[in-house]
């Protein structure tokens, strides 16, 4: 059975310049993502994601990025971006 994760990806210290979630979807690639929204600068990258799959892949997927140096958040109540 699929879930659905709404997290906030946060990319600082130049992992912002790296590529963060395609590494993550090599190893993952049974785990969907859907980028809601962006906002990336030179000092900081801040992604609402949507990441969809086996509830065990999707704790891996997550948990890879946490690995690679990202900071992961739960989106906490109501939507993830409208739309």
């Amino acid at each position: 059975m699929n879930t659905t994760r709404k997290v906030w990806l946060t990319f600082e210290g130049g992992r912002q310049n790296e590529p963060c979630l395609w590494k993550m979807t090599t190893e993952h690639p049974d785990v969907m993502f859907d980028i809601r929204q962006a906002n990336v600068t030179k000092d900081i990258g801040i992604m609402a994601v949507l990441f969809t799959g086996k509830e065990d892949r999707v704790e891996a997927a997550l948990k890879r990025l946490v690995e690679l140096g990202v900071k992961v958040d739960p989106v906490e109540g109501g939507s993830l971006v409208a739309g």
